[in-house]
């Protein structure tokens, strides 16, 4: 009997440990998601202030004389595709509307910086002080938006190594989706190569 009950005693005091380490297992994963969805938010609030740039731009350009109108129309056009490409919360756990987003974003930063190029050959352009003042925002906001995804990876692999290791992968795949797999933003095609400059 007496060994009965420190069977039993032990077996009540694993369980307990066990249900505790679950606990704090779900509520880490809660944490890091939390802390996920919030850096992606900042992500999102950095595109918005580049999005909403654009039109501010492109309106400028306008105004000036003989400006290229196929960089005028890809830029506009790339901005048009941002608006369109729709995203969740849930962008970070599906990876295909998350490279969906990604690839928006590079063309209209693509576009963008072939809009900065052009724009040297136009010295009355950039002599305008709305011109620079936008340039500078946009370049700031550029640099912003690479932070925040730096950031966003860092937040994003801080997840994914919590929910990868054991025993707390078994508790994410009992819950299936909500701690899924957050995908990382990538560098775009080709961006590997080394540019090359032509004088």
């Amino acid at each position: 009997m007496k060994r009965n009950t420190i069977v039993l005693l032990g077996v009540a005091v694993f369980l307990v440990i066990a249900g505790l380490s679950c606990v704090s297992a779900y509520n880490k994963l809660v944490a890091l998601d939390q802390g996920v969805s919030a850096q992606w938010a900042q992500v999102e609030n950095v595109y918005q202030r580049r999005a909403d740039l654009v039109p501010n731009l492109v309106e400028t350009v306008k105004g000036a004389a003989n400006f290229e109108k196929d960089t005028m129309t890809q830029v506009t056009e790339a901005r048009a595709q941002v608006g369109k490409v729709t995203v969740g919360k849930d962008v970070v756990g599906d990876p295909q509307t998350f490279q969906r987003f990604q690839q928006a974003q590079d063309k209209l930063s693509s576009a963008l910086a072939r809009l900065l190029v052009v724009s040297e050959r136009y010295p009355d352009l950039k002599a305008t002080q709305n011109f620079r003042d936008l340039q500078a925002q946009l370049e700031g906001t550029e640099n912003r938006i690479t932070v925040e995804r730096q950031r966003f990876n860092e937040t994003a692999q801080s997840f994914n190594t919590k929910r990868n290791t054991f025993p707390t992968t078994i508790l994410a795949g009992f819950f299936g989706a909500r701690f899924g797999q957050k995908t990382y933003f990538q560098a775009q095609p080709g961006a590997q190569s080394v540019p090359r400059v032509k004088f």
